[in-house]
């Protein structure tokens, strides 16, 4: 039966380290080539100095980078690094959607799951390449963040940061479960990565919009705004906040983190506290609620000397919040991000630098007359005339190479339909190559035509064994071989998918018809399900290899799941075993593409 998948198998989890290997070897390439690109360009400026022929060459602005600005481009570029590096951990590929992507969108409206579904299944259908991709996107957007300090590098970056952030809230926060109850700021909604977004905004922004106390204002403004909704939701009746004891919402979440595979100190403060949820979670609310609505006037006022106390304050009720009842946020395997405390503390910070330290004016320009715009430097000369130029934007390419990296196989996976094989390679391991003469048989179809391997020579057959009264295995195998022949499209032609019956009691064609009838079999053309006598029936299933014994009281037929891909000649080329696992789509996916995979290069051989 069904054996599944589980977040460590090693199948998937070598897979996986494998294609980060293979690519990583990419991105050293990528590196050691623009490392290149950036000595040449460094000795052509040596050259120039000490020929004295390098000419002064605008580089562009002088003044420093805004504080604010400085602090959000720098702090979200390392926490989108650490999110990679977060992304590369073993139980992502496997554990990303049934521990990430479900549990957001569970309570959530009919449409929430039709949304996200679609990322599900993406990441579902090809959980290496997803994750994979998701390593070198995040890394190379916090590189980018990182490297790229001024100018259109930065907007750009900025922006790359902003439409990320929104596939990550939309398909992996369900759009921070801002639809599901139970919605509160202490556990991180409405999801972190919309304060990556709201600093992608910020760092998009041309550098002259910092010269005001503008950006600082909106940012506390938005923030305060933000503290009042979150405020008016955990203080409003009915939703759990106000109870105590165990079965108290926030004493639940805070249990719940316990479990999570920590150091024994962490785990030890996380259950201390969900003890004293649970026997004061009313006052521990009523605190809850008045510090969000005391943050979110002060932020809303937006004074300087009220924004640094509130700021303070924030940073208190933050980090607390962050160690006791968000755990952290990124441990237990599975752990995508730090939460939105880190970030919410950036983008208050920034607001306050922005209030209180906007960027100087910039110095009037006195253009001579005789200059024009043929005198504007060209990007080879301020390359070359400023290494230091020279590096950043070495240091932005190589980002925006990490990034691609992660978005082409990723567009690739969100367009394949097809699951990738190494699902059913993860259940069932890779298929036996063989080259033996396959079994002959004798038997007749479900309309009682005779059929022999004999009568099918010239065609690659595709042998299963079935029981037609099953319920559990056998239809998704059915389903399996149905959707590899709609996979080989016009090569169907020339093959056979067979199954011979694994019953020794219900052997009668009648049976076989009712099992075609309820698995739309029908209409297949080059489908045929074989039965015989119970006698003749054994004979083929020892010669196979295939067990099939009838459980005590008869309610139930135990036999091996294995399929076969037999040549023209009659030859044995492949051996499957079709144990279907899990019964979603993504795993009979992965064996039809497996099986079709194993009888197209069948068809190839001579």
């Amino acid at each position: 039966m069904g054996s599944g998948l589980n977040q460590s198998n090693p199948t998937i989890v070598d897979a996986f380290h494998t294609a980060l290997l293979h690519q990583g070897v990419v991105v050293l390439v990528l590196l050691a080539a623009l490392a290149v690109a950036w000595n040449v360009l460094r000795g052509m400026q040596l050259r120039r100095a000490m020929a004295g022929t390098a000419a002064p060459v605008d580089t562009g602005p002088v003044a420093p980078e805004p504080s604010a600005l400085r602090l959000l481009r720098i702090g979200f570029g390392l926490l989108w690094l650490f999110d990679g590096l977060l992304q590369a951990q073993s139980a992502m590929p496997l554990g990303m959607t049934p521990q990430v992507i479900q549990p957001a969108t569970a309570g959530s409206p009919g449409w929430v799951h039709a949304v996200v579904g679609f990322g599900e299944q993406v990441w579902s259908y090809h959980p290496v390449a997803a994750a994979a991709a998701t390593v070198w996107i995040q890394c190379g957007i916090g590189l980018w963040l990182l490297a790229a300090p001024r100018g259109r590098w930065s907007r750009a970056a900025g922006l790359a940061s902003l439409g990320w952030g929104l596939v990550v809230w939309v398909f992996g926060e369900a759009f921070g479960s801002i639809f599901a109850p139970g919605l509160t700021w202490l556990f991180g909604s409405p999801g972190a990565v919309l304060f990556y977004c709201l600093a992608g905004v910020m760092i998009a922004l041309p550098e002259r919009v910092w010269v005001s106390r503008t950006p600082g204002l909106v940012l506390l403004r938005v923030m305060g705004a933000f503290f009042v909704g979150m405020a008016l939701l955990q203080a409003w009746p009915g939703r759990g906040f106000w109870q105590g004891g165990a079965n108290g919402t926030l004493a639940g979440m805070v249990a719940s983190m316990v479990t999570t595979s920590q150091p024994h100190f962490l785990s030890s403060w996380v259950a201390a506290f969900g003890g004293f949820v649970s026997a004061h979670g009313w006052s521990v609310n009523l605190a809850a609620v008045v510090a969000l609505f005391g943050l979110g006037g002060a932020f809303l006022v937006a004074r300087r000397d009220v924004a640094r106390l509130a700021l303070a304050a924030a940073v208190v009720l933050c980090l607390a919040d962050w160690v006791l009842v968000e755990d952290l946020g990124f441990l237990g395997g599975v752990g995508t991000d730090p939460n939105s405390m880190i970030p919410i503390l950036l983008v208050l910070g920034a607001g306050y630098l922005a209030l209180v330290r906007p960027a100087p004016a910039p110095d009037p320009v006195i253009v001579p007359i005789q200059a024009t715009a043929s005198s504007s430097p060209s990007l080879v000369e301020r390359l070359g005339a400023n290494p230091s130029y020279a590096l950043r934007a070495a240091g932005a390419l190589a980002a925006l190479g990490l990034v691609l990296l992660g978005v082409v196989p990723m567009a690739a996976a969100s367009t394949n339909r097809t699951a990738d094989p190494i699902l059913s390679q993860a259940i069932n391991g890779s298929p036996g190559v063989t080259d033996a003469p396959a079994p002959s048989f004798a038997l007749v179809d479900q309309d009682g035509q005779a059929v022999s391997l004999e009568t099918l020579r010239g065609k690659v057959v595709a042998l299963t064994f079935l029981d037609p009264v099953c319920t559990s295995d056998c239809p998704i195998i059915a389903q399996e071989f149905k959707t590899a022949d709609a996979m080989l499209g016009s090569s169907s032609r020339h093959v056979v998918f067979v199954a011979i019956c694994a019953n020794p009691i219900d052997t009668e064609t009648a049976f076989l018809q009712a099992f075609d009838n309820q698995e739309r079999l029908s209409s297949v053309p080059n489908w045929r399900y074989l039965t015989g006598s119970a006698s003749t029936l054994r004979s083929v299933w020892n010669s196979y290899g295939v067990q099939v014994d009838v459980e005590p009281g008869g309610a139930m037929i135990a036999h091996s799941d294995i399929a076969y891909v037999i040549d023209g000649r009659g030859v044995m080329r492949y051996v499957l075993y079709a144990d279907p696992g899990p019964a979603t789509w993504a795993t009979q996916s992965s064996f039809s593409a497996t099986i079709a995979k194993a009888i197209e290069t069948t068809l190839r051989q001579p």
